[in-house]
């Protein structure tokens, strides 16, 4: 399992577990909904963090992966130019 989805499971049960407490706390309706959409929001903004950080790696690797991937092309164009170069200096040797 990803430490996405065990987070948002973490995320989830604490939200359920919260909004249970406020429920069944001796509170005015006012009061206990006014306790529910800050607990609601405060879930929000944490949830936006872990996604942003969750994010940011994924574009670190991606980064990485793609500076790998052109340094890889790079050096297998190189080898290529210097085979053909070779290939064509045997082919105009043989000839003379």
């Amino acid at each position: 399992m990803g430490n996405g989805k065990i987070l948002l499971g973490v995320l989830a049960g604490a939200a359920a577990g919260a909004t249970l407490g406020i429920l069944f706390a001796p509170d005015k309706g006012v009061k206990t909904r006014k306790k529910i959409v800050k607990k609601g929001d405060d879930y929000a903004d944490e949830l936006k963090e872990k996604l942003q950080e969750i994010f940011e790696n994924i574009k670190e690797k991606y980064e990485n992966v793609k500076e790998d991937t052109d340094e890889t092309v790079k050096k297998a164009k190189n080898k290529a130019e210097e085979m053909a170069e070779k290939v064509t200096d045997t082919v105009k040797s043989k000839k003379e």
